[in-house]
């Protein structure tokens, strides 16, 4: 970073943010809407296309090794999530299910399940709005085995219509001498990565303070000493002239979203920061045979072992999203890298480079796929079946510190009218996004926001309706070579 005497006369504050993710462009919608000036620069060529987001988290009830609060936390940002971007949602319930050879109890997630319940129940009875995620009742179901074996004999509905229906795939299909019980059924739902990037590809382009700059790298920082701005300089693709140029924008206040790459602007503001990233995978499936409507289904398993999670992620038309937390599925060994005392960026090595921005070798799409099949096929036989589906969805993924557990984190402040985002889960983006308009308030550098509800908060976004952001979200997803299917809403 270079202080530089910069000569600028303030008008109305304007906020440049640097990277297009789901952090990003969530804060540009927040600032937009209630009409503070936006520059947002994107390195790709659309906006939200990082790691594979699948999953709304509302209670973490994915990962045992978190605490309580994290949890809590993870329900209250999925909540607001769900009543701001209503056709982001895969509405299906997800089922935990602890096989015997998992060290794990089920019993040991019951107190956290009802304190999410409860936590649930209070926030209703202080905002009829957070009713996002059904009845408090019916927020989460245990299933014995004798229960389940009633179940199995069940047909399959043609939809979904209650709780019971929705365990008759699984009952059906799971060899239940298998599990520890209770088996638990919960209302975490899906979220799609493609209606994200559409519903905020769709409300930014109608905003007329928010300008947004695709496929514009950002390479060099400047601050002004006596007034605290910034100059981004960038370089953009113009298409036209098939070549690079070069422009840069004067803002009064920098927002990092840089994603996995959120250290290499630190290094540029020279804004030391210690963090992990860690690149993953999942893989997409095609099971012609599947019977019935799925919910999720998680199979808790020791992570980085051979016996890792294995996450099945619905969508329509038999395809099914896959994820096996072991080292030869959608981890990697030597795939989380730490920044140094030198460099607040962590370093991937060259193969996990390329996949970022170039592509996959197909044998690895292959290889990595049909094991993520079998590593299914060892809850779910008949899902040996299955095919590839499509390319994986991958990505790199920032988690601020030395905790590589951490899920429920939003954004940090550094240096003089700097942020940078960093969250590990998507339902995290707003609280980033209410942390800044608090900052700015209290920097001045805008007037109090008006609106209370998050609702009002959001008119633009709001507005649009399912159908077109389903459309464009199909659009995305086969621009990024990728079936539309899973862009496509499941709603029960």
């Amino acid at each position: 970073m270079i202080m530089n005497k910069i000569n600028s006369t303030k008008k109305t504050s304007k906020v440049g943010i640097v990277g297009g993710g789901v952090a990003g462009s969530t804060i540009a919608l927040r600032l937009a809407e209630i009409g503070v000036e936006v520059v947002l620069f994107e390195e790709g060529a659309s906006l939200v296309n990082g790691p594979p987001i699948c999953h709304l988290h509302a209670g973490g009830n994915l990962y045992r090794e978190i605490s309580d609060q994290q949890c809590v936390d993870l329900l209250k940002q999925s909540i607001d999530t769900l009543r701001v971007f209503p056709h982001t949602a895969n509405i299906r319930p997800t089922v935990i299910a602890v096989p015997k050879r998992d060290k794990g109890e089920p019993d040991a997630l019951l107190s956290r399940l009802e304190l999410l319940r409860n936590t649930y129940h209070s926030l209703i009875e202080s905002d009829a709005n957070n009713k996002v995620l059904g009845e408090p009742s019916d927020y989460f179901k245990l299933y014995d085995q004798d229960t389940l074996i009633e179940l199995a004999s069940r047909d399959f509905p043609s939809t979904p219509s209650s709780l019971d229906d929705w365990m008759i795939p699984v009952a059906k299909n799971l060899n239940l001498d298998e599990f520890k019980y209770p088996l638990v059924l919960v209302q975490e739902y899906g979220l799609s990565v493609f209606r994200i990037a559409a519903t905020a590809s769709l409300a930014l382009s109608q905003m007329s303070h928010c300008k947004v700059l695709t496929t514009a790298k950002v390479n060099h920082l400047e601050q002004c000493e006596s007034t605290s701005q910034w100059n981004v300089h960038y370089q953009q693709f113009d298409s036209t002239l098939g070549d690079w140029v070069t422009g840069y924008e004067h803002v009064d206040y920098l927002i990092n979203a840089c994603g996995y790459k959120t250290g290499t602007l630190d290094n540029l503001a020279k804004l030391p920061r210690e963090r992990m990233v860690e690149f993953k995978a999942a893989y997409v499936t095609h099971w012609e045979h599947s019977q019935g409507t799925w919910p999720e289904v998680i199979f808790h398993g020791e992570r980085g072992t051979p016996n890792g999670m294995a996450q099945l992620t619905p969508y329509p038309d038999g395809y099914f999203q896959l994820h096996g937390m072991t080292e030869d599925i959608t981890l990697f060994p030597k795939g989380l890298v730490s920044s140094t005392a030198a460099n607040a960026q962590p370093e991937l090595s060259a193969p996990f480079i390329q996949k970022l921005t170039q592509h996959w070798q197909q044998d690895e799409v292959d290889l990595r796929s049909s094991r993520a099949i079998n590593h299914m096929a060892q809850f779910i036989p008949e899902f040996s079946s299955a095919t590839i589906g499509g390319k994986p969805l991958f990505g790199a993924q920032q988690i601020p510190g030395t905790d590589p557990s951490l899920r429920a984190v939003d954004i940090s402040f550094d240096g003089i009218n700097y942020a940078r985002t960093e969250i590990v889960k998507a339902s995290s983006a707003l609280s980033a996004a209410d942390a800044v308009v608090d900052k700015l308030k209290k920097l001045e550098l805008i007037t109090n926001d008006q609106h209370t509800s998050l609702e009002l908060s959001f008119p633009i976004t709001r507005s649009l309706t399912l159908e077109q952001v389903e459309n464009f979200a199909e659009q995305l997803a086969e621009q990024r070579h990728y079936p539309s299917a899973l862009a496509r809403r499941v709603a029960f």
